[in-house]
């Protein structure tokens, strides 16, 4: 009989382990050595993101699951891993990310590690199956609530002078053109935005120049000081 250290979680967190850590098998100095070394590999990355991954350990000896952290598939210890036709010669690389799906039809996103014994005989595979399904629900609101329902353009009559969309709009488009951020702009970088800002008319609007200097951190006093540089060298 197996008998592997059940996993200390938080009263909060507490991955199912029907059955993972004691089950009739044979016994040999492989598994041992295998469950020895990476069940509790398995148990951490399983509470690390927990709910959302499941960690199986496969017995390439008698093709056997040997254990199971975080059960999402409903599988048990013991059972078949059916990975006869497995090529354990593919490496010590992880294989995938590849999906499988799951019992109730959700989308897993699976990746298997070969685990040798110190002769370098492969000896069983370590499975992490990561359920994404829960993401892909969110990204669908997500994308729901971005894409809008309805979305009509903007009346022209009610933003034909919006002075600081037109500025966001250039400040945007200047910022992607030479590939900066907005919050990592040194002092030339914002000199040469508001010089550009000042040759695109924006500062036509009122508290054009104050706002323009929130939105760049700058002092007001520095902003309208390259305004009037600029009005003078262009007198």
């Amino acid at each position: 009989m197996d008998f592997v250290m059940p996993p200390i979680y938080p009263d909060s967190a507490q991955p199912e382990i029907s059955s993972l850590t004691m089950r009739k098998a044979k016994i040999t100095p492989a598994r041992r050595l295998m469950l020895d070394r990476y069940s509790r590999v398995a148990d951490g990355v399983a509470l690390l993101f927990f709910p959302f991954v499941e960690i199986v350990i496969h017995d390439l000896h008698n093709q056997t699951i040997a254990y199971i952290a975080n059960n999402l598939s409903k599988r048990e210890v013991g059972d078949e891993s059916a990975l006869e036709d497995f090529d354990h010669t593919v490496g010590e690389g992880p294989i995938g990310p590849y999906e499988k799906v799951n019992w109730d039809g959700r989308r897993m996103r699976c990746v298997s590690t070969v685990l040798f014994d110190d002769a370098g005989t492969a000896v069983g595979v370590m499975c992490v199956n990561y359920n994404i399904a829960v993401f892909e629900d969110m990204k669908h609101v997500i994308d729901r609530v971005v894409s809008g329902a309805g979305l009509v353009k903007q009346p022209e009559e009610l933003f034909k002078d919006d002075w600081q969309e037109r500025i966001n709009t250039f400040l945007h488009a200047w910022l992607q053109n030479r590939q900066l951020a907005l919050n990592s702009l040194s002092r030339d970088h914002r000199r040469e935005l508001v010089e550009a800002l000042w040759e695109e008319g924006a500062f036509k609007g009122k508290s054009a120049a104050n706002y323009v200097a929130n939105v760049l951190g700058m002092g007001r006093a520095t902003v309208y000081q390259h305004i009037r540089d600029l009005r003078g060298a262009a007198a």
